[in-house]
């Protein structure tokens, strides 16, 4: 273990045991490399009150570790399939409190950027910076020709701090995979892995940027959402600049009231707008915590979102599209049943399962649930006590199925913030249906049918060669299937072992038979009709 993971992993001992979480290193055995150290420090020889809550004490514990342990305890949140409800509950509560660093490095990684001075690409630039995260942080600046914007920048050295904190993340991995009983369930590596892949696409600010002008364009003449306009000749890899949006924090909710807002009409706007992205554009911003939402009050009447921060997006196949929506009807419909067997036809849940336990555990969850009025009935928490009603028939939820219950508790919680009794069913069922209408439509089926022609046309030019070819290999004699599979591969084997085994079975009851002939003969010498007759017996017991 190389020494910069060993140091790290002794300080993460250090930290868990500072807030009590000691039962960690004890139960799964992450920490059994160091358990000499963990066993001598004086901290675990006495009994300590432990305050706050198991997840309280693991959330403060992430902080404590710093800006990458957050980072993967905000994902880890999205993971309902895997943690206990009180922990991923906790673990949505970590946000990016990274204090910021000096703008004189800010400057200049910005004109490394570049490539030139930062005077020469603005007219101004903010040296306080308006945001700071764990990636990047931002910062106010004014272009040449007047627009305002937002400066986006990565972060020095946090390439080489992300890279030390997987190294680590994946060595508590293989530690829980080898120790720990219930690892085969939380499948530690498999996360580790997702969280790397995720946390590295963020690094890249022009794959940010691309994900802002892709929901722009989905939303353009829209009077739901805002996006900023993205400046691409001034983007690179490590420097992103929007446009500047200047508006009123989503949680504010007094200076929305104070400004006349129509709180409702607010309520409902974000409902119709998360559902409009993840089933009408199946392209869905997947971080819509308060600080990334703004309101536009041009017209208080008719306030309009505004979003920021796009380095995290989802979407969904147009199969589990379908699904998700049939579940959310079936639901409402107290139709257990159908909720059942579209688990089983979306392969969230094995073929072999029985519809009719699978039933049963669905209406178990889920009928506490339904018997509330709806204005009280989550749609995240539908999302989540289907998910925990699957989980004991060995349910493979996907990444992106995590991503959309985690936006949509988001929207739900700021709607209801907002606007304590939204329903949310009346405020999505219209939509959900509109949806359905439009997907099965003759013009969408139409239209749908005309994208796939020119492939068909392409696929069917192709045939009569393909035809030809083949019939004159049959006429030469030359046609072959080639069938390769384990089985026969394995069959083919025994048939050669069993083959093998019959030849010397004959060979070595003619060599014994030619030995006791030889000795019943008398013939000479006689040693040698022994010989004959012990190696055919040695065959005969060798054969296997």
């Amino acid at each position: 273990m190389p020494p910069r993971v060993l140091s790290r992993l002794l300080q993460i001992q250090r930290v868990l045991v500072k807030h009590g979480l000691d039962e960690i290193i004890l139960a799964t055995h992450l920490f059994r490399p160091l358990r000499f150290v963990f066993y001598l420090s004086p901290a675990t020889w006495f009994h300590r009150e432990r305050a706050g809550t198991r997840a309280e004490r693991l959330r403060l514990a992430l902080e404590e570790l710093g800006p990458i342990f957050m980072k993967f305890g905000q994902m880890l949140s999205t993971r309902r399939d895997l943690l206990p409800r009180d922990i991923a509950d906790e673990l949505e509560k970590l946000q990016d409190r990274v204090p910021p660093f000096p703008s004189e490095q800010a400057r200049a990684l910005i004109s490394n950027a570049y490539g030139v001075a930062l005077e020469n690409v603005f007219a101004s630039f903010e040296e306080v910076p308006i945001a700071a995260a764990t990636i990047a942080q931002v910062h106010g600046a004014r272009l040449k020709d007047g627009k305002d914007v937002v400066v986006k920048v990565v972060r020095p050295g946090i390439q080489q701090l992300i890279e030390r904190d997987i190294e680590v993340l994946f060595a508590l991995a293989q530690l829980a995979e080898r120790y720990w009983e219930d690892a085969h369930r939380l499948r530690p590596i498999e996360v580790v892995r997702e969280y790397k892949k995720t946390i590295l696409d963020e690094l890249d600010l022009k794959r940010e940027a691309a994900n802002a002008s892709q929901l722009k364009r989905n939303f353009t003449g829209s009077s739901l959402l805002y996006v900023p306009e993205v400046y691409w000749d001034y983007c690179r890899r490590s420097v992103m600049v929007m446009e500047r949006v200047r508006g009123v924090l989503i949680n504010n909710v007094e200076e929305l009231k104070r400004r006349g807002a129509n709180i409702e009409k607010l309520a409902e706007n974000g409902v119709e707008i998360f559902f409009t992205q993840a089933f009408r554009h199946n392209f869905f911003h997947a971080d819509m915590h308060p600080g990334n939402i703004f309101v536009l009050l041009d017209d208080p009447q008719h306030p309009r979102y505004a979003a920021v921060d796009f380095g995290i997006v989802g979407s969904l196949d147009p199969r589990d599209q379908h699904y998700l929506a049939e579940n959310f009807a079936a639901f409402f419909d107290r139709d257990y049943r159908r909720i059942a067997q579209l688990h089983i036809d979306a392969g969230w849940i094995p073929a072999h399962v029985r519809v009719d336990e699978l039933e049963s555990a669905v209406r178990t969850v889920c009928e506490p649930i339904a018997n509330k009025p709806l204005r009280e009935i989550s749609f995240g928490q539908v999302l989540l006590s289907l998910f925990e009603a699957a989980q004991r028939f060995d349910a493979q939820m996907q990444p992106q199925l995590m991503l959309i219950q985690k936006t949509l508790l988001q929207i739900e919680g700021v709607g209801r913030q907002l606007y304590p009794d939204l329903d949310l069913w009346k405020t999505a069922q219209p939509l959900l249906r509109q949806w359905a209408r439009e997907r099965w439509s003759a013009r969408n089926l139409l239209r749908e049918t005309r994208a796939q022609l020119p492939d068909f046309v392409q696929a069917l030019s192709q045939l009569p060669p393909l035809i030809e070819n083949a019939i004159q290999r049959a006429a030469d004699g030359r046609l072959q299937f080639q069938v390769e599979t384990t089985n026969l591969e394995l069959l083919k084997r025994e048939l050669r072992e069993s083959a093998r085994r019959r030849d010397i079975t004959i060979i070595g009851s003619l060599t014994a038979l030619s030995g006791i002939a030889w000795l019943g003969l008398g013939a000479d010498p006689s040693w040698a009709g022994a010989a004959l007759l012990i190696a055919g017996i040695i065959a005969l017991f060798t054969r296997r």
